[in-house]
């Protein structure tokens, strides 16, 4: 009898563990936030000129040092640059390069290029995705009269598409952003 009552509650146990859905049978795909220590804007003048590059690199990331900005000179007003984005995982021996991922995955990702602080000049989206909607990997920038600010450059991750053009309606998340001392003279 003992035996019968043990195998019952075993049985009744089995059924418990078993009988539950299971809910990772079919599993939602994981796409994780890249990894970029490197942001590189290199705007280079149409026609003839000298190259600017604007760049953040933070090799520790949320570690205690800060990102090194730096810009290697000015713009001269009155010109368009044509400007293209490179990201780096520099966490990786050898880097990983993350525009690569950024361009696979064009439709979850948006740059965003905000001029602050008296800084004259527009920007201009060159690519787009596969809907249509701007990415920002290339992207032209007119600096129109002698100035100085700020330009923000911002990468969203699973951005709203189409947006306002603004952070605050595209929503998602930042990938990476960084705030460039621009003179124009």
């Amino acid at each position: 009898m003992k035996n019968f009552k043990l195998l019952t509650v075993l049985f009744a146990a089995s059924l418990v563990l078993f009988s539950c859905s299971n809910d990772d049978d079919n599993p939602a795909p994981v796409n994780e936030e890249e990894v970029i220590t490197t942001m590189t804007a290199v705007l280079t003048p149409v026609g003839s000129g000298t190259a600017v590059t604007l760049q953040t690199r933070d090799l520790d990331g949320d570690g205690p040092n800060a990102p090194v900005v730096t810009v290697s000179g000015n713009l001269v007003a009155g010109t368009t640059y044509n400007g293209v984005m490179t990201l780096l995982n520099e966490t990786e021996d050898p880097a990983e390069n993350v525009t690569l991922e950024i361009q696979d995955e064009d439709e979850e990702h948006q740059f965003f290029f905000i001029a602050g602080g008296g800084l004259d000049v527009t920007t201009a989206y060159s690519d787009q995705d596969a809907d249509g909607n701007p990415v920002g990997l290339s992207f032209t920038v007119t600096a129109n009269t002698a100035s100085t600010g700020t330009m923000t450059i911002t990468l969203r991750h699973e951005p709203t598409k189409p947006n306002d053009g603004t952070l605050a309606g595209a929503g998602g998340e930042t990938d990476i952003d960084a705030t460039f001392d621009i003179t124009v003279q």
